[in-house]
């Protein structure tokens, strides 16, 4: 009877199993983070990212059923990273609303030429339809720190009143456009004036009101 109760006990992973297999977890995604970061999304296999992290391809299945998963994890981190230092930006409400998109936009290109490899595959690289999901979560938080900036605009008296959803969008879009070729491979020159152009097509984009100007 004792025998029979204790193989039928359900398994209970203990805190040290548990905290192994967590750092399992973390260094499988931070494989696959620099993997995209030198190759793109097309050169990060499970094979890939497995051998990287030190690990068998199985212990990767093991975390992520498949390599989408896996990815829209990775995107996950690599958003958040970049929407901190956007926050950062947005976050600086001793300046006019013109100048905080300036240094959102400057700093979203700045980044993203920084590590092309790595930008080309967050925004533009052709991937799986569960990463294509996280990428348009990216889109829409950058989106919306711009509206609540314009907003602030507004409600200030800065800028005139607007859709501020609708005009962040398209700036958000227009900024992820604009650098898809810059980004891709071969073209890696004229980033000062390119960066010039960006900001000021985001300032053109956002006149300051008739009240501001006179000010």
């Amino acid at each position: 009877m004792i025998h029979f109760f204790l193989r039928r006990m359900p398994y209970r992973p203990t805190a040290k199993t548990e905290a192994r297999r967590a750092e399992t977890r973390e260094r499988i995604v931070r494989a696959a983070i620099d993997q995209l970061a030198e190759g793109g999304y097309a050169s990060a296999s499970v094979q890939t990212v497995a051998s990287r992290a030190s690990v068998a391809t199985g212990t990767v299945y093991r975390h992520f059923p498949s390599k989408s998963q896996l990815f829209a994890e990775v995107f996950r981190r690599a958003a958040a990273r970049e929407l901190a230092v956007m926050a950062d930006t947005a976050a600086h409400d001793e300046l006019p609303a013109r100048q905080r998109i300036a240094i959102g936009a400057e700093t979203f290109a700045r980044r993203a030429l920084a590590e092309p490899v790595r930008a080309y595959a967050l925004l533009a690289e052709p991937v799986d339809p569960a990463v294509e999901a996280e990428r348009l979560i990216f889109r829409r938080a950058y989106r919306d720190l711009f509206a609540a900036t314009i907003e602030q605009g507004v409600a200030g008296g800065e800028l005139p009143p607007q859709d501020a959803e609708t005009v962040a969008a398209a700036l958000v879009g227009a900024l992820g456009e604009a650098l898809v070729g810059p980004l891709s491979p071969g073209h890696r020159n004229g980033h000062e004036a390119l960066i010039a152009s960006l900001v000021q097509f985001c300032l053109n984009a956002i006149p300051e009101t008739a009240r501001a100007e006179v000010a």
